[in-house]
Formats: structure tokens, C-alpha cells, sequence
């Protein structure tokens, strides 16, 4: 167990796991432009094969979780709620606390079958980032810009294409807008204090706007809507990078199902409903920080082999030409060629470093509690 801590840590591998996923992501980025032709032609064909395709690079980072760092994802739920996932158009909303809270919610979407179509309401900055904002473009993902007199049309727009969506879809919403941190949820909480909200301990205020519009587009394609909380054991704070170094977590997922019949249509009721829902995961939350488990039975998802399956298929493919091309500079000896190997090995570690980046708290920043944040609820 020693040696293999020792070689998940060796940067070299690091590096070559990351090689594998941004070149992978380039060739997928093109077959999906190469699909677009489909669109005026078939569009459901177009969106079947962006689902495969799509799985084929977020199951790259979902092996990372489950296989690399062997990260177990325990749900606390019930069987009738199980039996309905992956069979059924569904809104989850998720805490947004930790930097790999996406991971784990990716990992339970591919346990169930709907990786490949899983959505989220993204901010609109994600949609420069090469492979994430790229492949979500073509998988049709709902990009704002989280100022609503901006938003109105292109979020009506977008959630109104999903309607007719061939494959089962999990819409992912984190109705905080933004990962919590003790600032933010400083501001927040003054935010609830001025609407005479009760203030949370756990949670920023939810931002209702985004919901209850989800839910006025989506009428008669969801059938429910799924609240998630997320916690690890032992208080832990995952990241990214500690995943790609290898360390293991256990993750604890509590998941109960709302009928969409049970949640108001009115927007004003529904943003009610989504306050009192926020109250409940709160009262959870302390809960679980007294008991360190959440109460219910407990269902653990098996892992799927296919993740790691489709890993080894793109190492095998991208991986020999590129350590042969290495044996080849090493051998020809030439200084302008491995002065040349090593710029790019410096530039491919520096461009994996910023796309981890993209997720960690301290470089997700947002504009909470500012006027304009304040009117979009």
C-alpha cells in the first residue's frame, strides 16, 4: 500500500493522467464541432452522440475519483427513491461546499446511467475554459451571466430546447450561486436579515430566481426534483488536486425526492418552498455535525468498471506515441529537440495546474451580496 501512495504521488504520472485528458478533450471537442453538421438535420442523433462523447471525457475525472484516489460515495436514502434514478427528466440541487462536490455528483450520475446527459445552470465565464466550457457548449449546458435583465432570454431560450431531450437528464442546480465561504455567508446572512429571512448557519441564501424558472420551463419534462446534501466523514475538505495525489475520502450523500406536483407553481410559493428547503438542509447539516452520519438507511452504488475501461482506451491510444516520441529525443540527443520536449512538458503542467484551478474556493470568486447580486432574487 506504501509503494502505491508513493507512485499516485510521482508528478510524472500526475502529469501523464493529465496529458490523457486535455489531448482526449481536444480530439472530443473536435468530433463534436464535426457533429454539428447533425443539428438541422437530426438533432436527437446529435444529442445522442454528444452524450457519448461527453461521457467519454467527465468519466476521465470520475475514474480519478472512484479508481485513483478510491473515494467511496455512500447514499442515504431509501430504495423507492433508488429505483427511480436514471429513469426519470429530474432538478437536483446540490450545497455547493467543496471544491469536488461536482465530482461526487458526476460519480452518482454515472453509477445510474446519466453521466453523459447530466446539465448545470453555469455561470458564463465557464464557458471560455478549453474542455469544460467547450464540451458543455455542445451538450446544449444553460450558460448565465448571473445578471437576470441579461439572462432573461438566453436562460428561456436554453431550458425551453431541453424539453424534447432524448436521453434522462439530471439538471443540476446550486441554488447558493456561488461555493460557501465565511465572507460570502457573512454577506449573505445580512442579505436575509434586510428580506426578514431566518438565517442559516450552513448555507447562503439561496438565489430563487434560477429555480423557479427552471421549474416554470421545465414543467411536464421533470418529474421531481431531487435536494442532495453532501458531506465527507471526519470533516474533511477534499480538493482537486489532493484527488489527483491520490488521497481517498468517503462521502456521504443524503438525497430525498420531492413529486413536482408537491412544489408550487406560483414563483413566489415556489421561492418559498426553496427558502424552507434551505432551512431543512441547514437543520440537517447540524445533524450531521453532532452524529457525523446522516439519519435513514444507507444504499452504496457499485462502481461501474466502464470508467476505468475508458481511461486505459485513451492512455493506450494517446500514451505510446507520446513515450516513444520522448525515447526518440532522449536518443537523437539533440539539444534543440529536448530543450523542445521540456517547454513542453513546463507548459502542459502549467495548463493542467489553471484547469484544477478552476475549481478551488479561493479562485472562485462571486459577487454576492452586491446590488446586483441582491436584485436577482
Amino acid at each position: 500500500m506504501g509503494l502505491l501512495t508513493y507512485l499516485k504521488s510521482l508528478f510524472i504520472l500526475q502529469l501523464l493522467m493529465g496529458f490523457v485528458f486535455v489531448v482526449s478533450g481536444l480530439i472530443i471537442n473536435f468530433i463534436q464541432l464535426c457533429t454539428c453538421v447533425l443539428w438541422p438535420i437530426n438533432r436527437q442523433l446529435y444529442r445522442r452522440i454528444n452524450c457519448r462523447l461527453s461521457y467519454s471525457l467527465w468519466s476521465q475525472l470520475v475514474m480519478m475519483l472512484e479508481w485513483w484516489s478510491g473515494t467511496e460515495c455512500t447514499l442515504y436514502t431509501d430504495q423507492a427513491t433508488v429505483d427511480k434514478f436514471g429513469k426519470e427528466h429530474v432538478i437536483i440541487i446540490l450545497n455547493h461546499n467543496f471544491e469536488i462536490d461536482f465530482l461526487c455528483g458526476w460519480t452518482i450520475c454515472e453509477r445510474y446511467g446519466v453521466l453523459g446527459s447530466s446539465k448545470v445552470l453555469a455561470k458564463h465565464e465557464l464557458l471560455k475554459v478549453p474542455l469544460i466550457g467547450w464540451t458543455w457548449y455542445f451538450l446544449e449546458i444553460v450558460f448565465c451571466k448571473r445578471r437576470w435583465e441579461e439572462d432573461r432570454d438566453t436562460v428561456f431560450a436554453g431550458l425551453d430546447r431541453l424539453k424534447d431531450y432524448p436521453e434522462y437528464m439530471w439538471f443540476l442546480l446550486y441554488c447558493e450561486g456561488t461555493r460557501f465561504t465565511e465572507k460570502k455567508h457573512q454577506i449573505s446572512m445580512q442579505v436575509a436579515e434586510s428580506k426578514g429571512l431566518p438565517k442559516l448557519k450552513y448555507h447562503l441564501l439561496p438565489r430563487t430566481k434560477g429555480f423557479t424558472t427552471t421549474m416554470q420551463c421545465l414543467k411536464g419534462t421533470v418529474t421531481a426534483v431531487y435536494d442532495v446534501t453532501l458531506n465527507f466523514k471526519d470533516k474533511q475538505t477534499p480538493t482537486l488536486l489532493s484527488i489527483v495525489n491520490g488521497k481517498k475520502y468517503k462521502a456521504d450523500l443524503r438525497v430525498k425526492r420531492f413529486p413536482v406536483e408537491e412544489i408550487p407553481d406560483d414563483e413566489q410559493e415556489c421561492a418559498n418552498w426553496l427558502h424552507k428547503l434551505y432551512q431543512e438542509k441547514d437543520a440537517l447539516q447540524e445533524q450531521y455535525n453532532k452524529e457525523g452520519k446522516f439519519p435513514g438507511p444507507t444504499i452504496i452504488p457499485p462502481r461501474r468498471p466502464w470508467t476505468l475501461l475508458n481511461f486505459l482506451f485513451w492512455a493506450t491510444l494517446l500514451l505510446s506515441p507520446l513515450i516513444n516520441f520522448a525515447c526518440g529525443v532522449v536518443v537523437s540527443g539533440s539539444p534543440l529537440l529536448i530543450i523542445g520536449f521540456i517547454t513542453f512538458l513546463i507548459i502542459a503542467s502549467v495548463a493542467i495546474r489553471r484547469l484544477i484551478g478552476v475549481t478551488e474556493v479561493k479562485k472562485t470568486g462571486s459577487s454576492y451580496g452586491n446590488q446586483e447580486a441582491k436584485k436577482q432574487n
